[in-house]
């Protein structure tokens, strides 16, 4: 998979003063928006960390290093204790520095630059060379697979739930790997001296870290799988909770005018009673884990004082010795405890990459064909060869051969009452989903052989409900054209009558005109601005076949007169397939094809439509009030 992205190209950042002369040398070792060949991710979480981690590896293994470091000085520290507690037993205050100078320099060696020095280095490895890039180049080569998924995977998931589990994939891999490196190799790499220390100090006490060892490693082999399972209900939970309230809150004014008895309450509050008995699972499974490594590390504390001290009344061991076992053990209990949380957050880290790798790692319905082709600008000579499509389903009243012809330049009008396939037949056309016989052509090119994207170049879209980004007005007007200049932009509006209200448009933030943001799905303007400005953009992408879905719905009757002209304009030298249920809107166009329950049941002119009494189209027109269709024959 290719970046498309080239230098000069990225978005506006907010944060230009960045640069810094010391950062930088240590932030650039991992590219944030680097990728690879691969299209699908891993589809396990095991395969998905790894296929990550490999991507950074150099920083992974002095990450790996530093954390054994770590747990190297922190062991050392406490038996040092012990040592200086001997040579203050045996040394005389006059004395004491001429003859130990050199092991109280190298203790303060270790104090003062050796711990600073991992600590520190500890501190940047993780916090300046791995997390803020790392998490990002996981997020956006999430991101570049799932916004290569069709049209389908969106309609049967939630917009907010797949956004994210994308920012969920790149902190939870981010964590286990750190986690992994960092704290549980350094708290492997202190267990195993404090074993060796003790073990030389008396042998009964290294087995007695052992048979604890031996408990630690039980708890997290019966209890954790079954935390794990909490966790990853959790997240699940988590997940649909997010979805929902975010799907109300996109369809906000829905709700408000038709929710009047709070049906959204018991829906989230339905959600939320799932999360918490998820959370509760959870919770209870943490408890009884905390509680076991409690009662373990009581044993293992109360059995090596006691044969700390019984040794030290023997004369075995030195006063500084217990000190320095004592130290160890009690360390060891709180870095145990410490960990077990830190293993807590591995499992919950691991089971939230497995359920995002459901989301990011699925192979395209839709893709395009090895060796696909980059279709130049064509004629718009579009051709349906005896397509069968039943969404699916082996039987069905849509398409089953359909076969139509489109000559370049022709305008094309669907008619026909809901269900009959127009807005099935806009989709097909578009490959937003994918033929199951039979083949679509453009210019000759069976749409499935060229490359999705240059073949939605050719077509400039305008829906009975446009969709407009979060952003501001020129970016939407210049959304199909992104190298336009400002003058071509403006003439655009201007065409599609939308020139004198962006004027006037001013934010929140107190941006005005085109600078203007919309809102979400352009909620900030009304319905017939949205249609303008969506009628701009198609305006500005100047495509070779235009598809007009009620383009001019949404419009009041002058505005609707005065963009008819600019259409028209527009649809010179264009294949033009309109679908409009105001039937007066398309009577002009060059022929219509009337279409019942996916079949074509009639095609020709207006005229010569009209003049067949017993057809369907003659009948829809005979209903008509005001242009529009009669109940029941309405729009899909």
């Amino acid at each position: 998979m290719s970046n498309r992205f080239r230098p000069g190209q990225e978005p506006e950042s907010r944060y230009r003063n960045m640069d810094h002369p010391v950062w930088n040398r240590v932030e650039r070792f991992i590219e944030p928006f680097s990728d690879t060949e691969r299209e699908i991710l891993p589809q396990t979480a095991w395969g998905f960390i790894l296929y990550f981690a490999k991507q950074a590896r150099w920083p992974f293994i002095l990450l790996l290093i530093v954390g054994g470091l770590v747990g190297g000085v922190d062991a050392t520290l406490y038996w040092s204790v012990g040592w200086l507690i001997d040579i203050l037993d045996n040394a005389s205050p006059a004395t004491l520095l001429q003859d130990h100078w050199h092991q109280l320099l190298g203790l303060a060696l270790l104090l003062l630059v050796v711990r600073a020095v991992v600590m520190v280095g500890s501190a940047i490895i993780e916090q300046q060379v791995i997390v803020p890039r790392f998490y990002t180049m996981v997020r956006w080569q999430s991101f570049r697979r799932v916004i290569e998924q069709p049209y389908t995977f969106y309609q049967n998931d939630f917009a907010g739930r797949i956004a994210t589990k994308i920012m969920q994939a790149g902190e939870s891999t981010g964590d286990f790997i750190v986690t992994s490196l960092q704290a549980m190799w350094s708290f492997m790499t202190f267990v195993v001296l404090t074993t060796t220390i003790l073990t030389t100090l008396d042998w009964r006490m290294g087995v007695v870290v052992a048979v604890w060892g031996v408990g630690y490693v039980s708890i997290i082999r019966f209890l954790l799988p079954r935390l794990r399972r909490a966790g990853k209900e959790n997240a699940n939970e988590r997940a649909v909770l997010n979805g929902r309230m975010v799907d109300i809150f996109t369809n906000i004014i829905s709700v408000k005018l038709f929710d009047s008895r709070q049906r959204e309450h018991g829906g989230i509050r339905q959600a939320l009673t799932n999360y918490l008995s998820a959370v509760t699972r959870l919770t209870r499974m943490i408890t009884t884990v905390r509680a076991s490594v409690a009662l373990l590390n009581g044993f293992m504390m109360t059995a090596v004082a006691t044969l700390a001290v019984m040794s030290w009344m023997t004369g075995a061991i030195s006063t500084g010795a217990i000190a320095a076992t004592m130290g160890l053990v009690f360390r060891l209990n709180q870095m145990s405890g410490w960990m077990m949380f830190n293993i807590n957050g591995l499992i919950r880290a691991y089971s939230t990459v497995q359920d995002a790798t459901e989301t990011i790692s699925v192979e395209p319905a839709i893709r395009d064909k090895p060796g696909a082709v980059e279709i130049p600008r064509s004629s718009g000579h579009i051709r349906f060869d005896h397509v069968v499509f039943h969404y699916g389903k082996k039987h069905g009243e849509l398409f089953n051969g359909l076969t139509v012809d489109i000559r370049p330049g022709e305008k094309v009008g669907l008619v026909g009452p809901s269900g009959a396939g127009k807005s099935t037949f806009v989709n097909l056309l578009l490959r937003l989903f994918d033929v199951e016989d039979g083949r679509i052509l453009l210019d000759g090119h069976d749409i499935r052989d060229v490359t999705q994207a240059s073949l939605r170049e050719q077509f400039g879209v305008v829906s009975q409900e446009p969709s407009l980004m979060h952003r501001s007005l020129r970016d939407n007007i210049a959304y199909g054209r992104p190298g336009a200049s400002e003058a071509e932009i403006i003439e655009a509006a201007k065409k599609a009558h939308a020139h004198d209200f962006i004027i006037d448009v001013e934010d929140q933030k107190g941006r005005r005109g085109y600078d203007a943001h919309v809102g979400e799905r352009g909620i900030k303007l009304s319905g017939g601005q949205r249609q303008r400005v969506a009628i701009a953009r198609v305006m500005l992408k100047d495509a070779p076949v235009l598809i007009l879905d009620e383009a001019t719905s949404a419009l009041d009757s002058d505005i609707e007169a005065a963009i008819q002209e600019n259409l028209q304009a527009l649809m010179t030298g264009k294949t033009v397939v309109a679908i409009a249920h105001r039937l007066s809107t398309i009577a002009a166009m060059d022929r219509l094809i009337v279409m019942d329950k996916g079949e074509i049941v009639e095609t020709g002119t207006h005229g010569e439509l009209i003049k067949r009494p017993n057809g369907l189209y003659a009948r829809l027109w005979a209903r008509q009030s005001g242009g529009f269709l009669a109940l029941g024959e309405a729009a899909e």
